[in-house]
């Protein structure tokens, strides 16, 4: 999904190397070769940012104020696996009556599949993929949309392999290292719960640690934060949702419909040890509102975007991009919150008292409504 229309998942990734937008030069050597050489090996290489097809990576295109926006292109040949097996059941059988046998050998059906697929895939029609990418120069950032393992391995082999650096994926841990110089192995690991015969976790959970205070900072602290420039913003919290605890029973469980953050079932989860893995986070900064599906690992899903003014698209792209930094800076910015009170000998005991109180008068107060 591109980034000039819609809503928008993507994941962030730190540059380890400061770029300009002379980078066009580096990107544009790699593009993809023309679709009519596509044969039974796939085709990979960069393309504009405005289609799949726009092979032309040029400055006038491609950079676009403080950014540069291209596409990771992919196009290969597949065969339906209905349409596969078919045609191998197709000439298992001919095999059969050739041989005038009952069953074939297993040599005889890799050789059946081997010769359906030579006979097959030059017929297939190409099936094209990208990754959107728009490389932040003045925030030193990749904002991509890879979201899958294969897609961000991918995305960090094909970027290294143009521009000369490794970007490193933006996630609760690599975040905590770069901003505030702390390494989540040196954490103890715990749990909310105040279930004091509960086992702590065996690793530090960083990202569920920060959703679920989170959580609990949205409904005992109010709603008001401010970014780093001193505007006001304002949050909110809802299903559906995700909780997540290593160890015995049911270690995932995912809430939707009603009110799943106010649900005794939500309550429950808390008690054993779960923690926040997955929630809708709502922002709202002035009259500009953002919604968006946010994980542990601070994989962004589906932001919706504020209504902009612009009419151009190049006005329209750098309008949006700024949106963009506008939601990472806003949820950064609690995430500092939370590191700087997670790192405190002082401050982090007395939070863990005030949650482990709040978890417990949440289950009380569910296990009332629901004798009544």
């Amino acid at each position: 999904m591109a980034f000039d229309s819609g809503s928008i998942s993507f994941r962030l990734f730190y540059l380890t190397q400061q770029y300009d937008s002379s980078l066009i030069e580096e990107f544009a050597k790699r593009t993809a070769v023309p679709l009519e050489q596509l044969d039974r090996h796939p085709i990979t290489g960069w393309v504009s940012g405005r289609h799949l097809l726009d092979r032309e990576i040029t400055d006038e295109k491609c950079v676009i104020g403080p950014y540069l926006h291209v596409q990771q292109f992919k196009a290969e040949k597949k065969i339906p696996s209905s349409l596969f097996k078919a045609y191998v059941k197709l000439e298992e059988d001919i095999e059969l009556r050739a041989r005038q046998v009952e069953f074939l050998p297993r040599k005889a059906k890799s050789e059946v599949k081997a010769r359906v697929t030579e006979m097959l895939l030059p017929r297939m029609p190409p099936t094209l993929s990208g990754i959107p990418l728009v490389v932040d120069f003045r925030n030193e950032l990749a904002v991509a949309g890879a979201m899958s393992d294969n897609q961000i391995d991918a995305f960090v082999m094909g970027f290294k392999e143009t521009a000369g650096s490794t970007p490193v994926l933006l996630t609760a841990e690599s975040a905590a290292l770069k901003r505030k110089h702390v390494n989540a192995n040196d954490l103890t690991p715990f749990h909310f719960s105040p279930d004091e015969a509960l086992e702590p976790p065996q690793e530090t959970t960083l990202g569920m640690d920060f959703l679920t205070w989170l959580w609990h900072v949205w409904e005992k602290e109010g709603a008001v934060h401010h970014l780093p420039d001193g505007r006001e913003f304002g949050i909110m919290l809802e299903g559906p949702v995700t909780f997540f605890r290593e160890g015995q029973g049911a270690h995932e469980v995912a809430l939707r419909k009603g009110l799943p953050l106010n649900s005794r079932e939500a309550g429950t989860a808390l008690l054993c040890g779960k923690k926040l893995k997955r929630v809708k986070f709502t922002l709202a900064v002035g009259e500009e509102v953002y919604a968006a599906t946010m994980d542990a690992d601070f994989a962004i899903r589906s932001l919706k975007l504020p209504k902009g003014e612009q009419d151009t698209p190049q006005g329209k792209f750098e309008e949006r991009m700024l949106f963009i930094e506008t939601f990472w800076t806003a949820w950064i910015a609690l995430y500092d919150r939370f590191l700087d009170a997670r790192t405190s000998p002082e401050a982090w005991p007395k939070t863990l008292k005030k949650m482990r109180a709040w978890i417990a008068e949440f289950d009380d107060k569910q296990a009332h409504a629901y004798a009544e």
